[in-house]
């Protein structure tokens, strides 16, 4: 029996704006209209026979994004466990491997990334049967994807002698320049590095023993730490910590004398930047080899991408341009220069600017809120509370809040004696009323009914900061106003 493996722990720099730290790529809906990379992920296990529920390793800060888009699929998991802070796939594997071995007797792991495109699900199936029998005969595989041009954005592996049902590994690539990868091609004996993994729980921890034995303890330091969080696993922070960063690659597979891969043709795709997207879109290119998503109108212009989330983008006279317009921030880049985005994001965190964290509208556990106004002394939000949840018990030392319901009903809780917790009130606020939270009074927002709550926000104030929040109740367990 399978135990899939969904590691989802990128940040996906190379995709923004769209892409933000605390809304990564894995979250978003770039190839399908209904359902995210990490969906997509999940949906095409249905194919897989005999498999267990996926076992998930992301980011806390994103652990109930998972959940919530878990949920959505009426998917429960095995675990999800969180890593406190990135430490590349090796350590994620490892923990992962610890876990699967907790709930199967050394299961056959299936890792994969939860931000990549596999639109030939039979194909990537197939593959994975053909793995099966190579991990049988003690092999850790890999899938090679077959390349169809010279792509200078991923790494190769190249295959060595026949067995089974692949190759054993000759050697792995790091990205190469554009005369070799066109040589590459021309040999056929080059495969592109898809980062999906199949092998033994097992035999992946006794590798990482002899090869990287620095993350294996520190790894089963931090999990044999970890603590249960709700529906979640939490890895022991100082432990994972103290933990070195390597990728599987460098820390098992390259070292190891048992590496074998097997090829396949999947239409994959890792929608590593804003060229991998425009490539999946190309197949409803017009005439002029123009892709476009939103409202977008376009006047002489030629194989260029356009991506508008929320108002008109229109463009007149380019060429070879990707343009991509969120309520925020807009990047226009040449086609063939896309991967540099990452520069800008570096230039956002060091100027602690907050366009490269989250966007206009962000993601909490009980639904969203969305910026929409600033100014001196005031802010206007739209809030949206999901139906049976609500927000922690809470108060302000630098603002007051008026609330108006625009649909839905709230209930709403204060305190009669300011910043009290012991005296508490609660009443209904219905559609087209209002209520006011002064300064310094304990409130709670609950949505009570079957239909999303929303309603408008203005806050005033001295200080409209997201960390003027001091919490007294949680049901999702956060404990401070960064805890997302």
């Amino acid at each position: 029996m399978i135990f899939p493996v969904i590691l989802s722990g990128g940040s996906g720099t190379r995709l923004w704006p769209v892409s933000r730290e605390h809304y990564p790529k894995q979250f978003l809906r770039l190839n399908h209209p209904d359902h995210s990379l990490l969906q997509e992920t999940v949906l095409r296990l249905g194919s897989l026979e005999a498999h267990h529920p996926p076992l998930v390793v992301c980011n806390e800060a994103h652990r109930f994004l998972v959940a919530a888009q878990l949920d959505e699929l009426g998917m429960r998991p095995e675990r999800i466990l969180l890593e406190p802070e990135g430490r590349n796939t090796a350590p994620a594997l490892a923990v992962a491997a610890l876990a699967a071995r907790q709930l199967a007797e050394d299961p056959v792991l299936l890792v994969m990334p939860a931000d990549h495109v596999i639109d030939d699900t039979r194909a990537f199936i197939e593959a994975v049967e053909q793995g099966r029998a190579l991990v049988e005969q003690g092999f850790l595989v890999t899938f090679g994807i077959t390349p169809h041009c010279a792509h200078t954005g991923y790494g190769y592996i190249r295959r060595g002698e026949s067995v089974s049902e692949g190759y054993r590994v000759a050697a792995f690539v790091e990205k190469p320049d554009s005369e070799r990868a066109s040589a590459y091609l021309e040999s056929g004996d080059y495969l592109w590095n898809s980062g999906i993994f199949l092998m033994r729980a097992s035999q992946y921890l006794a590798e990482l023993a002899e090869h990287a034995g620095d993350i294996l303890a520190h790894s089963e330091a931090a999990f044999a730490c970890c603590q249960e969080d709700r529906d979640f696993l939490r890895l022991d922070k100082g432990s994972f910590l103290a933990c070195p960063g390597n990728s599987i690659d460098y820390a098992v597979m390259e070292p190891t004398r048992a590496a074998a891969v097997v090829p396949m043709a999947p239409g994959w795709n890792d929608l590593g930047a804003w060229d991998a997207v425009a490539e999946i879109q190309s197949r409803q290119a017009d005439s002029e080899g123009n892709a476009c998503q939103g409202d977008v109108m376009l006047h002489e212009v030629r194989n260029s991408f356009l991506r508008s989330e929320s108002r008109l983008v229109a463009a007149v006279g380019v060429e070879n341009l990707v343009i991509v317009e969120t309520e925020d921030a807009v990047l226009v880049a040449r086609r063939d220069r896309v991967q540099q985005a990452k520069h800008i994001v570096d230039r956002l965190k060091a100027e602690k600017r907050s366009e490269c964290l989250s966007h206009r509208q962000v993601y909490r556990p009980w639904g969203h809120y969305r910026c929409m106004v600033e100014g001196v002394g005031f802010q206007v939000k739209e809030i949206l509370v999901r139906p049976g949840q609500l927000l922690s018990l809470q108060m302000h030392y630098h603002r007051a809040e008026h609330w108006v319901v625009v649909q839905g009903t709230a209930r709403v809780t204060l305190s009669t004696d300011c910043d009290s917790t012991q005296e508490l009130k609660s009443f209904l606020v219905s559609e087209d009323e209002s209520t006011y939270i002064s300064l310094g009074t304990v409130h709670r927002l609950e949505n009570p009914g079957v239909i999303d709550l929303r309603l408008i926000e203005v806050q005033t104030g001295a200080y409209l900061g997201e960390d003027d929040i001091l919490r007294f109740d949680d049901v999702y367990g956060r404990t401070t106003s960064d805890d997302v």
